[in-house]
């Protein structure tokens, strides 16, 4: 193997990153407590930084611009008019109580358009059940939707069409947190389990900077990027690289895994409290027809971006290939001149990277919470085992097919049960292929 690979990181370098992460986790894990410890306490104790509530009045699908609406409640009182997309919404005071302080939505029945009758009163009363946002739901008497307006479409969305979209866009997330477990397990042959816990960091992240700081979406998904990448850095330095130097056994080392993920899940409850975060997705886009909203097919786009870039820096640098053979056997790279230590501190990287991206991808897909990775955890582990251990591609794989049977299955069964629907078809798949999809066949013994 043309591989030749003998670096080592510097103590200036080291004593430099260390200083960072030290940063990094100051704010994060000290300073954003200050989001959820101070003003006023919700029933749970948590703060409500923003409270929305809005709502969107369409007809065959179409938004209807125009029709006024009016808002009132504990501090507020406002006057608002649907948007071209028939949009609207308005923030309620930050010292709004969960399930007490009730508001009153009006509609102004002279502003619908000709001959359009609502269903029910023109009247709803809303409260905040223990999320951060909520909705004033107006429905107007069906019509014939069959007309041939452009502004109209011509029948309505075909479900199979939409869960197939959501199960591509959940699949292509899924896949870069899959291949992250499962680049440190091929390295490594650990078994991560606080790797949920950087996607739920990357989650809440995002809606630290966005939310509460108030940056633009993308600058606090770099930014929350960065501080996943810092907890995966530390987490090797710190603890991993340690017990890899004490010969500690694999099995050990996941029992360690798992009280990591126990503390950092907890440790992210006390501070942001046990309320979905909500992160705001902005415009809807109609594509071949399906309704989805923007912020999901731009993130599915880049996750086609990320994943192609990854496979290109796999196949075609240096570092890549010298990860590769580590992977395959790393006492035949060791002794081919690859500094193994080096190549599991960059593999960590890579994986911390591509987990931070799936984060904010999910947190954007799903709203964020404390435990927004741990729920997603075993779809990750499942997807790995599906697709062949210790196989980026097979990694990938067994994401698309995992988050398109989670999707798919919610046409046929209870949605609470889509996560074991796509867990009953993983065993039945390995119980035909043990490997995996991509795995390949080893002899034992």
């Amino acid at each position: 193997m043309e591989v030749g690979l003998n670096q080592s990181i510097s103590p200036m370098a080291s004593r430099k990153w260390l200083g960072i992460i030290a940063l990094l986790f100051a704010f994060f894990f000290g300073g954003s407590s200050a989001f959820a410890a101070t003003p006023t306490p919700s029933p749970t104790g948590d703060i409500a930084t923003t409270f929305i509530l809005g709502g969107k009045i369409a007809d065959c699908g179409v938004g209807i611009p125009g029709i006024k609406i009016s808002v009132t409640g504990p501090g507020t009182s406002a006057n608002l008019v649907t948007d071209k997309k028939g949009v609207w919404e308005v923030q309620t005071p930050t010292t709004t109580r969960y399930l007490k302080d009730k508001f009153t939505v009006t509609l102004d029945k002279t502003t619908l358009p000709k001959d359009r009758v609502l269903i029910g009163t023109s009247t709803r009363t809303v409260v905040f059940n223990m999320v951060n946002s909520a909705s004033a739901a107006f429905k107007l008497v069906p019509i014939d939707c069959g007309s041939t307006s452009p502004n109209q479409p011509k029948a309505a969305e075909n479900p199979v069409v939409v869960a197939l979209f959501n199960g591509i866009n959940f699949g292509l997330m899924l896949a870069m947190a899959a291949i992250g477990l499962s680049l440190i397990y091929g390295t490594t042959g650990l078994s991560n389990f606080a790797h949920g816990e950087m996607v739920s960091i990357g989650a809440l992240s995002t809606w630290v900077f966005n939310r509460v700081l108030g940056l633009d979406l993308i600058p606090a998904a770099l930014l929350a990027i960065l501080i996943v990448t810092a907890f995966g850095y530390a987490q090797d330095a710190f603890i991993w690289r340690p017990l890899r130097k004490k010969r500690i056994g694999l099995t050990q080392m996941m029992i360690v895994s798992i009280g990591l993920s126990m503390v950092v899940r907890y440790a992210l409850q006390m501070i942001f409290g046990g309320d979905t975060k909500v992160l705001t997705q902005g415009a809807t886009w109609s594509i071949l027809g399906i309704s989805m909203p923007a912020v999901n097919v731009i993130c599915s786009a880049l996750s086609v971006v990320v994943l192609i870039a990854y496979s290109l820096f796999l196949t075609k640098t240096r570092i890549g290939k010298a990860t590769r053979a580590v992977s395959d056997n790393p006492s035949l790279a060791a002794s081919t001149g690859i500094d193994v230590e080096h190549i599991i501190r960059i593999v960590w990287i890579i994986a911390a990277v591509l987990t931070g991206i799936a984060g904010v991808f999910i947190g954007l897909y799903e709203q964020a919470a404390w435990d927004t990775g741990f729920w997603n955890l075993l779809l990750i582990f499942a997807a790995v085992t599906l697709g062949g251990l210790g196989t980026s591609a097979g990694a990938a794989v067994g994401a698309m097919i995992i988050g398109l049977l989670v999707e798919l299955s919610t046409l046929v069964i209870p949605p609470d049960l889509k996560v074991a629907a796509a867990l009953v078809v993983m065993i039945l798949v390995l119980l035909v292929k043990p490997e995996g999809v991509l795995g390949k066949k080893q002899r034992i013994g």
